[in-house]
């Protein structure tokens, strides 16, 4: 393949050039369109998918696929700031149409049970698009001096660190080996009499005692374990993943994979945060709520000058005295709008972990109505893993060490 070709979804060669040819879905939408006739059933996700299968870019081995939920960050976000520091009015209507668009998306995706690169690149987007108009738009009124920009780079790059660490993995529990698949497939079994033929039957080892005789070319076994032992197996038992699930774990259905002391599946850093990560998640959203915070009192120090912050906030006469200080402004206001959001996830997942107790061990508490509510419903303490303020922490902070998943094993 040259820079320009790629094979299509279907197998084919195909070039660039070719993007709005020979494309079926796409004409059948048209003409429907233009006879003002309906569309089929699935006929968007049809069209949607031949779109996204065409938006590539030239590369040396091949064009190459460009997730289409990374694009409207990239063109949208600059153009609605651009706009909404034009006036007032379209600022207060774009500041809060925009979390509004992305819960919705967020929504949608959720409920289809879709992975999306949307909030990820959202996220780091509006970082950079931020730190360059704080350096584009606020250092150069020289009311910022140079170390104060050495400390907020430092704290960018620190959370971005952190964030690439968040990314890694969070815990996936291995997947079991063909003959251990096989075997682990009987803890699963409805009742505990096995029945099969002489020659399907290797063995039900597994299950603990076997006894079993043949009647008339049949084999027949019993289990001795005990029913409420088979219970445990089976409510452990993952059949996604056809494995044992440890304590604490989960399994993610947007992921694929269970994942060891599964907390949530986090869209903002499109990956679960588990055992191993969980971490690393909390010093990102720390580190990210540290550099915006100082990065915003910079910047309305600049622009309102002779007012505190949190003042400057809501009332900064001349900030819309030039484009310029309505640019930043704007960006101030979308940072605190967004600051505000990931301070409240930081603090459930704080309150969380003073009580030992994962997102998702608090929605099947809710589910099962078996937790108590507290603090006003911001926590919801299951009372199975809380050992007080300081064991708890000490609990978080020892995750993933190798003393602390041989204790977990063992309880199982």
């Amino acid at each position: 393949l040259c820079c320009c070709e790629y094979v299509d979804r279907k197998g084919e060669r195909n070039h660039l050039v070719t993007c709005l040819c020979d494309c079926q879905e796409l004409d059948d939408g048209c003409d429907r369109w233009l006879t003002c006739k309906s569309l089929p059933p699935g006929a968007l996700e049809r069209i949607a998918d031949a779109v996204a299968d065409r938006v590539r870019v030239p590369w040396f081995a091949g064009a190459v696929k460009i997730n289409i939920s990374l694009v409207p960050p990239l063109l949208l976000l600059p153009v609605f700031l651009h706009i909404a520091a034009l006036h007032f009015l379209l600022a207060l209507l774009i500041l809060t149409s925009l979390p509004a668009l992305v819960l919705w998306y967020y929504y949608l995706t959720h409920r289809r049970k879709e992975r999306t690169l949307f909030f990820l690149s959202l996220g780091l987007f509006s970082l950079g698009y931020m730190y360059y108009v704080f350096l584009q738009e606020v250092v150069p009124r020289g009311r910022v001096e140079y170390s104060q920009v050495v400390i907020l780079t430092c704290g960018l790059v620190l959370m971005l660190a952190a964030l690439f660490r968040a990314k890694k993995d969070p815990g996936y529990l291995p997947s079991p080996t063909g003959k251990a698949k096989a075997s682990c497939q009987l803890m699963d079994l409805p009742s505990n009499k096995v029945m099969g033929s002489s020659n399907g039957l290797h063995g039900v080892a597994t299950l603990g005692a076997v006894s079993g005789r043949a009647v008339n070319g049949e084999a027949k076994a019993y289990s001795r374990l005990p029913a409420e032992e088979c219970e445990g197996m089976r409510k452990d038992w993952c059949t996604k993943c056809q494995l044992v699930q440890p304590a604490r774990a989960g399994h993610c259905r947007l992921c694929g994979r269970c994942v060891r002391r599964l907390d949530h599946h986090c869209v903002w850093i499109n990956s679960c945060v588990g055992e191993q990560n969980h971490q690393a998640f909390i010093l990102a959203l720390s580190l990210f709520m540290l550099t915006s915070v100082y990065g915003i009192m910079l910047t309305l120090g600049t622009i309102c000058r002779g007012r505190t912050p949190l003042v400057a906030l809501f009332y900064c006469p001349g900030a819309y005295s030039d484009y310029s200080s309505a640019l930043s402004f704007t960006c101030v206001w979308y940072c605190a709008i967004v600051t505000a959001g990931m301070g409240y996830i930081l603090l459930i997942q704080l309150l969380n972990i003073s009580y030992n107790v994962t997102e998702r061990e608090a929605r099947l508490a809710l589910r099962d109505n078996t937790g108590r509510r507290l603090l006003g419903g911001l926590v919801i303490d299951t009372g199975h893993y809380n050992r007080g303020f300081l064991c708890n922490w000490s609990h978080f902070l020892s995750l993933g060490s190798p003393a602390l998943q041989r204790s977990v094993e063992d309880i199982v």
